[in-house]
């Protein structure tokens, strides 16, 4: 990322918006050959996938609730002051989101309702690796768990020693999740669609994941389960001009690039010279980072662009669509009442991506690759499917006989007319 575009052409901006992981045909075959074993062979299939991709047995596949209640003695103080606090702030939040009943007399004697109703089976996909996402378990449980969701699951990734991030288990003890499985990848998502003998089968899947466990969602969501939204390798956009401070800028561009190395970040800027400067401190800040590495594989992929015009800057953030958008300009909220396609906006130097990450209490599981021009992130609404009934008076469908039996003949459906004739026919 130590050079930049200016001005590219409007015809180009689709091509240059396109993801690393986009298009990636051999992920696909992989993934659809994880679904069909485990949609097979089930628990085997997940002790077989563990020794072939992570290379050592999968020592239990659910975690009992001793090791969930151990997990507890190993996790800091500040750390679980750091968890009540942020899920005091994502409980608010998402709280005040809660669906109410619609109750409507449409005509006389005809009422049609909207009834909110809780999802039964949930299953959460808690990304590990490298960086054990602890913080994922608040955003995807809490809201679980305000719908009144029966019953939640969780799969997340074993560490090198066959064990679970105590973080993450005691995220989810905290939460009131007491099943707990230690599968990860695109085995995890086939688990939770299909079942095993071991893995519940859930009726929606939440989470992000790298480009398998995207892929995964993506492949079974039009097969068998519900998902959440596609959500990918993370990705952010940052939109600087002559008054944004360069070590803003560049933390905020690394923060997103530490991830992963298949994670996205993308500079959008006014000048020149403030793209030099902004790219010459997040080489600096780079260096410093104990993630370096894998910061740097995600940087070569990445992005800076140069507009002069604020349209342009404004349609271009619209056309890439990020997961996170950080306006750190002069008079951002000029720019942000103008942005229709983003996962979450971050309005003005002292609102950090970190801080939807973690604590402001916006949910951080955000459509990825583009797709947050039709998909929201997670929010309430997530866990309830809108369910509608209604009641007719004799009265009332009478008053709607003839439009019912004109429409229902014209569309030659006799039958159709024929069920309110037998109602209403003297």
């Amino acid at each position: 990322m130590n050079s930049y575009e200016i001005n590219p052409p409007r015809l180009s901006w689709r091509m240059l918006c396109r993801r690393p992981s986009s298009g990636n045909t051999q992920v696909k075959q992989r993934v659809e050959e994880i679904i069909t074993l485990v949609r097979q062979k089930g628990d085997a299939a997940l002790r077989s996938l563990s020794q072939e991709i992570d290379g050592r047995p999968l020592k239990e596949i659910a975690l009992s609730d001793a090791a969930i209640r151990e997990a507890a003695l190993a996790v800091s103080p500040e750390v679980k002051a750091a968890i009540a606090d942020a899920a005091r702030n994502i409980r608010a939040f998402h709280q005040a989101q809660k669906p109410q009943e619609i109750r409507v007399e449409t005509a006389p004697g005809v009422t049609c309702i909207q009834r909110p109703v809780p999802i039964e089976r949930i299953g959460l996909y808690i990304p590990g690796g490298s960086a054990p996402l602890f913080s994922t378990v608040l955003m995807l449980a809490i809201p679980a768990r305000i719908a009144g969701c029966p019953e939640v699951v969780l799969c997340t990734p074993t560490r090198k020693d066959g064990t679970v991030s105590p973080e993450v288990l005691y995220a989810a003890s905290y939460c009131g999740i007491r099943q707990v499985f230690g599968i990860g990848g695109a085995q995890a998502i086939a688990a939770m669609a299909y079942g095993t003998e071991t893995v519940p089968q859930v009726d929606k899947i939440f989470g992000p994941g790298n480009q398998y466990v995207t892929c995964a969602k993506q492949m079974l969501a039009g097969e068998i389960v519900a998902i959440d939204m596609p959500a990918g390798p993370s990705e952010v956009m940052v939109m600087a001009d002559a008054s944004t401070p360069a070590a803003i800028a560049a933390a905020d561009l690394l923060s997103q690039a530490e991830h992963g190395p298949d994670s996205q970040v993308m500079l959008v800027a006014d000048k020149r010279e403030t793209c030099n400067v902004i790219l010459e401190e997040v080489e600096r800040q780079a260096a410093l980072l104990p993630r370096c590495d894998i910061a740097r594989k995600a940087l070569e992929k990445s992005r800076a662009f140069v507009f002069d015009k604020l349209a342009d800057r404004i349609d271009f953030a619209n056309t890439y669509a990020p997961e996170h958008l950080i306006i750190a300009t002069e008079a951002p909220w000029k720019i942000a009442d103008k942005i229709t396609a983003a996962g979450s906006v971050f309005v003005g130097l002292y609102t950090p991506e970190s801080a939807g990450d973690y604590a402001s209490g916006t949910n951080h599981t955000l459509p990825t690759s583009g797709w947050a021009r039709s998909f929201s992130g997670v929010n309430l609404d997530s866990y309830y499917r809108k369910m509608t009934l209604q009641e007719i008076t004799r009265d009332g469908l009478k008053g709607l006989r003839d439009t019912i039996v004109s429409m229902a003949t014209a569309e030659g459906l006799d039958a159709h007319a024929n069920a309110v004739k037998v109602r209403t026919d003297e």
